[in-house]
């Protein structure tokens, strides 16, 4: 496993934003149905095929984390940045969390039963984003289940478009080139849904999410 370059500077650009962005982002699922529903199906698919934990990458401050354990999973969380993990075991402390790479887990090989990849691939580089994939992949148990989200690309020809966010540079994709790039590790694709953005939304993108199972 070797880690991503890019990792130290998303690591401090998230920790110097840490508690404001936790208290922008904590309540989002609140007014968000389709995405509720989308995490009870994560949720029963992974119950289904044998209760395996399930890791939250990039969990930020761990509300994501907080809302699959009482989905029932068996939920912990890692990310890159410290004072996010800070938070999110303040806020959760009867809950695991820790530091780590998504390119380079401290997790053995198909030890889960599920990857939950919210919006944490966002700022991976283009070419590093195979090797992210497959680190999915590999910590997958065969049958897991992965729901991975980010924004789309207005054109589904182009595989990846750079916008600017407010943290660092970020990149939305092509639900097809990434279902391509699932495909190629082993993990096949079940459904996908595109969220129409909300006219008060800050960002005018579709929103992927892109439900997937390892073979």
């Amino acid at each position: 496993m070797v880690d991503l370059d890019s990792l130290p500077a998303t690591r401090d650009a998230y920790d110097a934003v840490a508690t404001r962005y936790a208290q922008h982002f904590t309540d989002t699922l609140r007014d968000r149905p389709l995405e509720r529903a989308l995490l009870a199906a994560f949720a029963e698919s992974v119950h289904a095929g044998g209760e395996g934990e399930v890791a939250d990458l990039g969990c930020g401050p761990g509300h994501i984390t907080a809302h699959l354990r009482r989905l029932g999973l068996r939920a912990f969380g890692i990310d890159a940045s410290p004072a996010m993990i800070a938070l999110a075991q303040e806020a959760n402390p009867e809950l695991r969390f820790e530091v780590g790479s998504m390119a380079a887990l401290d997790i053995a090989d198909g030890a889960l039963g599920g990857v939950l990849s919210r919006s944490s691939i966002i700022h991976i580089p283009p070419q590093d984003l195979p090797t992210v994939v497959a680190e999915f992949a590999r910590v997958l148990a065969p049958g897991g289940q992965l729901l991975i989200s980010c924004y789309a690309t207005d054109d589904p020809s182009i595989s990846k478009q750079s916008f600017d966010h407010s943290v660092m540079t970020a990149y939305r994709w092509s639900p097809d080139h990434l279902a391509g790039v699932l495909r190629d590790v082993g993990v096949r694709e079940i459904a996908r849904v595109l969220f129409q953005p909300k006219a008060t939304d800050k960002r005018q993108f579709d929103e992927l999410h892109l439900l997937a199972a390892k073979n």
